[in-house]
């Protein structure tokens, strides 16, 4: 019997057509894909046409790349103390879902926000009472939506397993919602896996704080800053502080063999005119034992 092993994958530019993105991802390796389903940096985009969701739809079966996640906008805020700014970040997280929807796109991943000068408690609350707005307005749809750690900067929420999993407390369909780990958020937020004891230590907090079911993706990337930094500085697998023994727990874990782990590592090319994606994924292939 064949062993089984995790899909792998990297986030690809839709850059000239959302398309493109799989043909990206193929010539470098990918088993799977993230994009963007709009500008990241507007509010505002055209709606999607027939003929764009059937150019990606046929780029998915031709490439037979799957599953496709998206990361929403950098823009949305679901846990700001201002009414106005949740408003419009729910506004536009609709209008992302049916994207998705559209597009037969697995899960849409969105950082919770930050409670900036209102309390960690009111912005739990903000986001919860912000996602069941989204899900009334996208009920029926197959899209999950995916809350991921992040890395703590600031007043950010999520960088704690415990508040991700009061936030899917606070929502009225929670089986609605999922969680995407990043590795390097995780590190950031003092996370320490880089050893199998504390690897254990921290999937056993995170089981009990929101549960391992609910993990749906993995952004793999390393870690420019130190543990525990609270700064979210991405880094090549094996070449920042976290640096591969790190990453051979995940790909070996059987708990995570059906959850994508994607790559938002550094684009570019290595010394030797490699992409680096391509290098990144050869990288994390290679630890599995």
């Amino acid at each position: 019997m064949p062993i089984r092993t995790p899909k792998f994958g990297a986030h690809m530019s839709v850059a000239g057509g959302l398309e493109n993105a799989f043909l990206a991802g193929a010539a470098v390796g990918c088993d799977c894909l993230q994009i963007f389903v709009k500008n990241q940096r507007r509010w505002h985009a055209s709606p999607l046409t027939a003929e764009q969701i059937a150019a990606f739809k046929a780029a998915e079966a031709e490439t037979g790349l799957k599953p496709v996640v998206a990361h929403a906008s950098y823009l949305l805020n679901l846990a700001s103390p201002v009414r106005a700014v949740r408003m419009q970040s729910i506004r536009a997280m609709i209008d992302e879902m049916q994207r998705c929807e559209a597009l037969a796109i697995t899960g849409l991943i969105f950082h919770p926000g930050a409670h900036l000068d209102g309390t960690i408690e009111q912005g739990i609350k903000h986001v919860s009472a912000s996602l069941n707005a989204v899900d009334r307005a996208c009920a029926g749809f197959e899209t999950t939506i995916l809350l991921e750690t992040t890395a703590g900067q600031g007043t950010a929420l999520g960088w704690r397993f415990e508040q991700l999993g009061r936030i899917i407390e606070g929502v009225s369909q929670p089986g609605r919602l999922g969680v995407c780990l990043d590795t390097c958020h995780l590190f950031a937020a003092g996370y320490d896996f880089r050893e199998a004891e504390g690897y254990q230590a921290m999937i056993k907090e995170l089981d009990s704080a929101i549960g391992l079911s609910y993990v749906r993706c993995i952004h793999m990337n390393d870690s420019k800053r130190e543990l525990g930094s609270r700064v979210d500085r991405h880094e090549q697998i094996g070449k920042g502080k976290v640096g591969k023994n790190g990453f051979t727990h995940f790909v070996n874990d059987p708990r995570f063999v059906n959850v994508p782990m994607i790559l938002e590592t550094p684009k570019g090319k290595d010394g030797r005119g490699t992409d680096l994606d391509k290098v990144n994924l050869k990288r994390l292939r290679s630890l599995i034992t």
